[in-house]
């Protein structure tokens, strides 16, 4: 797993606007009548419809869409009790998840009350607010009671999400774990390590599943829970047993299901060895496993097993059902979230899970096919089909089981609308992570002397996406890691300029001299050159001591990408390269080119420029929707502009007849599919969503970008150079830290496609 460096968590939350979430207005305020119709006198008439019709919240306010994430911090992750205000930056985080996943919005409420009655009391009082309540990091037994309360006494959905959330995707697992081990689950012996609301919780829901309750055997820290302890009411219900004696490793001798949910270290070996044939386990102590998997997997080779943790099969992880499940529910205005409704989800998962892959998300993990079996028993956190699986299976089953307010009518349209709701957050940036680490590439940072440049560097490399290797001059580079305490051990330091580089150098030379003596260099010219960090870099890709370079942060980008193209030159099919920006927004990924290389094209070269985007944009696994875009909307207005687009687009339909392109047209029409589909409803962009914007010239290309990513909230990628032969990249001037790594991974995942 990547280390998270103190400072650098800190910095995170800090830098900035502090936390990470925020409020948007999502109606016009630009106006006094805007305000008017917001606040008063316009609001009052939502008001008196909402006095005459409660239910009328729904409509008018954000109620419908809104969850609250609420705590008293009394049991925060592996922290313990370290009151309200320490966890929030979790609950924000919480919130993060909502909204990125589901599309849910959040407030997040710390209550300062340690007293179960005057927490339930605190939540009751503001509930109004909310569409549903997720209650997160309440101590045992606590919680149980507090939850108990509120389902009772409130009329929306509310969820403990560390008991029920864990039990939701365990139970999914062991259900695929069991068929995978040919074993039922009113036959199995489960042994569970922990006694918490986690533990209790999934026992619980395994029992509704079918497990037999004495064929639970439950430890504590103080043993097994048994008839011959004095228990409290949540523990004895799980007290089934006349051991009081019995250890953990004397049950787990032929036991068919080990669950873990307590701390590291408290199996070992051996009691994995005694479990009976194709046993189970699930490790789900984070960060460190009950048992780690590489032991427990050394000792049978026909276990079944799932951790906690990203880095090992079978991920058991409460994102793969809290943001779908409160979706779902809110969806339908659910009052409750039931037992049909959490089985409901358990099931979906669970047959997610034997459904076929799709190549995005085996592109994200780094593998050639995801398919059902012992090392793909639970759905990828990243799998995007998951939204329209287990949303609707907690709605239907809200409906069949009588706690829906406004049931579904049309599937296929609630079906649609969640899949639209995918593109509010950065996956495209996700995937790429995850591909990336699955195969880390080294990447030549030349300007490693540069501060932005190394702390991106070790940023990379600890998020384990990257091998880097710094240019520089060495005494200076292995200053700053000193001085500003960073941490890139074993990393190759190389300074062009270095006597201990000579033979390197001269061997480039050559090659580079070789490559272009007949296009003006001399072989003392290649020399010289090749003292600088940006040819030196090159050649190192070039000669595959490196897989890709990064540049420009302080050099202008002609100067970075001259190497590049005198070096490594264009694919054997493509005659210019073009820059590509990405834009991240709410409406999903938006490329824009050519953003930074091509002055004024030719209408053939905008044409071959088109297709080569499109296949690099394939690459993101991201079907591109293309607008070729002018001050005309086809034919409209004169202009060599526009009729080069015209032509161009004329090109691209003969030679490229695949790709979905159209033009010219206009910004806005391209960006409002009912705007089209009104004035122009013969065009091939109507009803799809444009996500592909190509420009006449560079200078409306780069006017363009420039003026959305300073005007907007929207993160940028790029520039992405498209059409080399080899992975290299020019970053934009004053490139801030967090771009850097984005076009790092940028750089990783080309490295691997070529």
């Amino acid at each position: 797993m990547a280390k998270i460096r103190k400072q650098d968590a800190l910095d995170y939350h800090s830098q900035g606007k502090p936390g990470k979430i925020e409020v948007v207005p999502t109606k016009p305020y630009s106006s006094q009548r805007d305000l008017s119709l917001a606040y008063s006198p316009g609001v009052a008439e939502p008001c008196l419809k909402i006095a005459e019709n409660p239910e009328d919240v729904y409509k008018y306010t954000a109620k419908s869409n809104l969850v609250a994430v609420i705590t008293n911090g009394t049991a925060v992750l592996g922290l313990g009790d370290i009151g309200p205000a320490a966890s929030k930056p979790v609950m924000e985080g919480k919130g993060l998840l909502f909204k990125i996943f589901a599309d849910i919005d959040v407030f997040d409420i710390e209550v300062d009350a340690n007293d179960p009655e005057l927490f339930i009391q605190t939540v009751k009082a503001i509930a109004p607010t909310f569409g549903g309540i997720n209650l997160e990091d309440i101590k045992a037994p606590e919680a149980f009671l507090i939850e108990e309360r509120l389902k009772a006494e409130l009329d929306i959905p509310v969820m403990h999400d560390d008991q029920h959330g864990t039990a939701i995707i365990s139970s999914a697992g062991l259900l695929n774990a069991l068929e995978l081990a040919d074993k039922k689950i009113e036959d199995v012996k489960i042994v569970v390590s922990g006694a918490g609301a986690s533990a209790m919780s999934c026992a619980k829901l395994y029992n509704s599943l079918g497990a037999k309750m004495e064929n639970i055997f439950m430890f504590d820290s103080k043993g097994l829970l048994s008839r011959d302890r004095d228990l409290d009411g949540n523990k004895k219900f799980f007290g089934e047993h006349h051991k009081k004696t019995s250890d953990m490793a004397t049950e787990l001798k032929g036991a068919d299901v080990l669950v873990g949910l307590s701390r590291g270290g408290v199996v070992s070996k051996a009691m994995v060895k005694s479990m009976a044939d194709n046993p189970i386990v699930f490790a789900l102590a984070n960060p460190d496993p009950e048992i780690p998997y590489k032991d427990a997997m050394s000792v049978r080779k026909d276990l079944i097993m799932a951790t906690g943790r990203s880095d090992h099969p079978n991920q058991v992880n409460n994102v793969l059902g809290f943001p779908f499940i409160f979706r779902g529910a809110l969806d339908v205005r659910a009052k409750c979230i039931n037992e049909e409704m959490k089985l409901a989800a358990v099931f979906a998962i669970a047959n997610l899970a034997k459904e076929t892959v799709p190549e995005e998300v085996s592109e994200a993990y780094g593998e050639r096919s995801i398919s059902f079996g012992r090392e793909n028993f639970i759905p990828k956190p990243l799998d995007p089909r998951l939204i329209y699986h287990v949303a609707p299976a907690v709605a239907r089953a809200a409906m069949e089981s009588g706690v829906a307010r406004i049931p579904i009518k049309d599937w296929d349209e609630y079906d649609a609308n969640l899949k639209r709701r995918l593109g509010i957050d950065n996956k495209l940036v996700r995937g790429l992570t995850e591909k990336a680490e699955r195969n880390p590439k080294r990447v030549v940072f030349a300007e490693a002397d540069h501060y932005k440049t190394l702390k991106a560097a070790q940023t990379a490399y600890e998020e384990g996406v990257v091998i880097p290797i710094l240019l520089g001059r060495k005494e200076k580079v292995l200053g700053m890691i000193k001085e500003y305490n960073m941490e890139l051990p074993d990393v190759e330091i190389l300074d062009p300029k270095a006597p201990e580089e000579k033979e390197r150098l001269t061997r480039y030379a050559k090659e580079f001299f070789e490559l272009r003596k007949r296009k003006g260099f001399t072989e003392y010219e290649a020399m010289k050159i090749m003292r600088e960090r940006n040819y030196f870099g090159a050649m190192m890709v070039q000669s595959g001591d490196a897989d890709a370079m990064i540049s420009g942060t302080t050099r202008k980008y002609s100067d970075v990408l001259r190497p590049a193209l005198q070096v490594i030159g264009t694919q054997k099919d493509v005659n210019r390269v073009a820059g590509m920006y990405v834009l991240i927004t709410k409406r999903g990924p938006i490329f824009l080119a050519d953003t930074t290389v091509n002055f004024d094209p030719t209408a053939e070269e905008i044409a071959d420029m088109t297709n080569n985007v499109a296949k690099m944009i394939r690459k993101f696994k991201v079907n591109p929707k293309i607008a070729l875009l002018s001050y005309s909307n086809y034919g409209s207005a004169e202009g060599k502009d526009a009729k080069k687009m015209a032509r161009a687009v004329e090109i691209i339909h003969e030679k490229y007849p695949t790709l979905v392109v159209d033009g010219e047209v206009q910004a806005n029409f391209a960006l409002n599919n009912e705007l089209m589909n009104e004035k122009f409803p013969f065009s091939e962009l109507a009803n799809k969503e444009v996500n592909t914007f190509i420009f006449p010239n560079l200078s409306s290309g780069n006017i363009a970008y420039k003026l959305l990513q300073e005007m907007t909230d929207a993160e940028a990628i790029g520039p992405v150079l498209v059409g080399l032969r080899k992975s290299i990249h020019v970053l934009q001037l004053g490139a801030s830290v967090r771009e850097i790594v984005n076009m790092v991974k940028v750089a990783v995942v080309d490295a691997q496609n070529k």
